[in-house]
């Protein structure tokens, strides 16, 4: 079981919602709306996926990585690390 699993169906809607948001964008631009409205759209998509993002390494953290420190030191510091890495790619996006 992963970390998400208890709000599984809550990541899902968020992810519908973001879709529709990056469809409504994809129209503005086939319809040549103005660039800042369309910018100013991208940037809601950013900050909602960002939001994601925050929450899935939160549970991350309390679920597989507290579970594999209880486990094992070894195998709590290969899930740090784990961890440490996918929070460097978030933030170098």
């Amino acid at each position: 079981m992963h970390g998400y699993s208890a709000t599984k169906n809550e990541y899902g809607k968020r992810m519908r919602r973001i879709e529709g948001q990056v469809r409504g964008i994809a129209r503005m631009i086939d319809e040549d709306v103005y660039c800042i409205d369309v910018l100013t759209q991208v940037s809601a998509v950013t900050r909602a996926l960002q939001g994601v993002a925050i929450g899935l390494t939160e549970d991350h953290l309390s679920h597989c990585v507290a579970n594999a420190a209880r486990s094992s030191p070894e195998e709590g510091e290969e899930k740090i690390q784990e961890a440490a890495q996918a929070i460097a790619r978030l933030v170098r996006s």
